[in-house]
């Protein structure tokens, strides 16, 4: 399984490149394409495991005032 997500930035926000590294930090890899970053999961996620996983990314993204989307295929 993978996630994707999407982030948008803010330009009163954190430069993209520090919101790059903390996700860089919890597993994500940047991609070109519909979205920005991938995370391969190890394992076929449960539910309960990517609504752990949503809390761990906005904890990671907090006050760097992004907005974010996921999506888990």
């Amino acid at each position: 399984m993978i996630t994707y997500l999407t982030v948008t930035f803010n330009s009163e926000g954190a430069k993209p490149s520090d919101v790059v590294d903390r996700l860089h930090a919890i597993g994500f890899r940047p991609m070109k394409g519909n979205y920005d970053f991938e995370y391969e999961w190890d394992k076929k996620a449960t539910i309960k495991d990517t609504i752990w996983f949503a809390d761990k990314i906005h904890a990671t993204l907090r006050g760097l005032n992004v907005l974010f989307k996921l999506e888990t295929r």
